[in-house]
């Protein structure tokens, strides 16, 4: 068979370098569950799906919803796709060939695409902090269809003029329609990132509150709103303030789905010791609860006899919470409680430590002494830079601490995402938390590498390494020399970093010149299409991400036929990167059996009966993909 031939029917597939297309996962997923609304050309004919749904479509033109002048431009923005790629810093990292942590610079419009393949359905919490739309604090891009030429140009990654991150002010006419548009398309590949039992958590003030609910109920459904906290951010009124002294901000909850349990707030140590056990009870410790109802209910007003021999009834306008032989039955088990000498007015019902939960329901009200406050967040920052508080408005650990609690379970590696980071408190948090309770939890921070003005941290994203890097300095010098012996084990102290830039490979420009001059500097940057300066570990990366592995992956480096190849996840995907590859490297890979294998189209070197034999060769031995680049 001519080459020809081999390679019109048996060529490798092209791996997309594309982030996840949004709009085509979402056209498939209908298109599944209403078959007959497809259309010859695999579009969805909406008079179809009209029938198919039924009187439930609401055709009616007026509705209740939040609109504002760009929504349209959102979806415009989520559907396109990011060309953007994530590349690998391990010399600003700690452990990163072993650590699960990843702290990642980048606009994150563009990292929240890239994470889609790899991390859909995979968080547990999502934990932000955006900006509140102060007029001071605003930083958004300009074109937002240009979103990854903007932020390379912001970052002076690319020369260019007339593109700008600025600072919205209350001057502009949209003011809060910026900030929609800056919110809607994050929160929305944010849901996507999220697992069934996922939670959303959203700090927000009094100005945006109102839009942010009702963009969220758009975006996770009504029946979906956990709950808002009002968390009390200061401990002392502010003398200058005009009107009222604002003291508090927001947490706005969503759920997933349903299928999200909420945990229980550990007890405090006061709230432990109102357990007590007056009456040497061998069950332990208990706390005494009302039997008396504010409500008449004539069948719970019978008179109760207590031990001195007193007989008792409900105090007018009450009742009894208990019928009868229940109190009875309690009595007997010696679970009612009439004071130390037996001879009280009223019971009360006796509720054992080791028979409640282990913890109590959280409630709506989170005050400084619980979460912490704005002054607990400036001190705990001062404390982790010896002195110095380089970033202005960070949160208090506690608060993400809390979170987690209601949220995450310390066993099951949950992933907690963070893509306005910040000075790194989530960060914080996580580490803490699972050095308090032994867990496994792992944090992805996201934070645009905006300009601080200072030298020792130029940008925000340097606070934030900087910042856990402290924290697991600290961490591990506290445990120094500890043995384990509640057998919590050693604590995943590290992070890797990674840098959004543009893809390492160059694709066709479909747009530029069609000129011979133009064409030919086309075709020549299509033979060697990988970018100048890009090295095998940033392809790794790229591949891993755009083929749907986590950042964390499992890799490891074998040698085969002489040729250096990349095990990914236990041998799943196989990588090789070389340039000038062989027949024996091939046979070595298609015999290790992997579900995918990619290489480049340079390692061919314009060989297509060496491509066309690599082809055959994984098909006989069971490789399910074999892609190039």
């Amino acid at each position: 068979m001519a080459a020809k031939d081999l390679r019109a029917k048996d060529a490798p597939e092209k791996l997309d370098l594309r982030s996840l297309d949004i709009a085509a996962e979402r056209r498939s997923e209908l298109l599944r569950l209403f078959p007959e609304a497809r259309t010859d050309g695999g579009k969805v004919d909406f008079d179809r799906l009209k029938n198919a749904l039924g009187d439930i479509v609401d055709t009616g033109r007026e509705r209740y919803g939040l609109t504002w002048p760009g929504k349209a431009d959102c979806f415009r923005t989520i559907q396109a796709p990011s060309l953007g790629t994530l590349r690998p810093a391990p010399e600003e990292s700690i452990n990163f060939e072993t650590t699960e942590n990843v702290i990642i610079e980048g606009d994150n419009l563009e990292v929240l695409k890239l994470l889609q393949k790899a991390y859909l359905g995979k968080i547990k919490m999502i934990y932000i902090d955006p900006p509140y739309n102060t007029g001071n604090d605003f930083i958004y891009p300009d074109n937002y269809d240009e979103n990854l030429k903007t932020y390379l140009q912001y970052t002076g990654q690319v020369d260019a003029e007339g593109r700008r991150f600025g600072t919205l002010t209350d001057a502009d006419g949209r003011f809060h329609s910026k900030w929609l548009s800056m919110m809607y398309p994050r929160l929305y590949l944010a849901r996507n990132l999220l697992k069934d039992d996922g939670i959303l958590c959203v700090s927000v003030d009094d100005n945006e509150v109102a839009n942010l609910l009702q963009l969220l109920t758009e975006l996770f459904g009504d029946e979906n709103h956990f709950g808002t906290l009002v968390w009390q951010k200061k401990d002392t009124p502010s003398n200058d303030a005009k009107g009222l002294s604002v003291t508090h901000d927001y947490i706005v909850i969503y759920q997933r789905s349903e299928a999200f349990e909420r945990r229980l707030i550990p007890r405090t140590e006061d709230q432990l010791e109102n357990y007590k056990n007056p009456d040497n009870d061998p069950r332990g410790p208990w706390i005494r609860t009302t039997l008396i109802r504010k409500e008449v209910r004539e069948e719970r007003c019978f008179a109760l006899s207590n031990p001195a021999g007193r007989e008792r009834r409900p105090p007018p306008g009450t009742s009894w919470r208990l019928p009868a032989d229940t109190f009875a039955e309690y009595a007997a088990d010696n679970r009612i409680w009439w004071g130390n000498d037996a001879d009280g007015d009223l019971p009360f019902l006796k509720r054992f430590l080791s028979e409640v939960k282990d913890g109590v329901v959280p409630i709506s009200w989170w005050d400084y002494e619980f979460a912490g406050s704005n002054r607990n967040a400036k001190i705990e920052i001062r404390t982790v830079f010896d002195g110095e508080v380089p970033f202005d408005t960070p949160k208090p650990s506690l608060l993400v601490r809390r979170l987690l609690q209601i949220s995450t379970d310390a066993h099951n590696a949950d992933m907690v995402l963070d893509f306005f980071a910040g000075s790194g408190t989530t960060g914080h948090a996580v580490m803490d938390m699972n050095r308090e309770d032994g867990g496994n939890r792992r944090a992805i921070l996201v934070q645009l590498p905006e300009p601080t003005g200072r030298a020792d941290y130029p940008t925000i994203a340097d606070i934030t390494k900087e910042r856990v890097r402290r924290v697991i300095k600290k961490l591990d010098a506290e445990d120094e020399g500890k043995l384990d012996i509640d057998g919590k084990g050693k604590q995943d102290r590290g992070f890797r970093v990674f840098k959004l830039a543009e893809s390492n490979l160059i694709g066709w420009d479909g747009g530029a010149s069609k000129d011979a001059e133009a064409l030919a500097k086309q075709l020549e940057l299509h033979i060697d299409h990988i970018r100048q300066g890009r090295t095998d570990q940033d392809l790794l990366y790229e591949l891993l991400l755009k083929s749907g592995f986590q950042l964390t992956t499992k890799v490891e480096t074998k040698t085969l036929a002489g040729k250096t190849v990349y095990s990914v996840a236990d041998g799943v995907m196989l990588i090789c990167l070389d340039r000038a590859l062989t027949l024996d490297v091939i046979r070595a890979m298609a015999d290790l059996k992997p579900e995918r294998v990619v290489c480049l189209d340079a390692g061919f070197d314009k060989n297509d009966q060496l491509k066309a034999n690599a082809v055959l060769t994984f098909k006989s031995k069971g490789v399910v993909k074999f892609m190039t680049v």
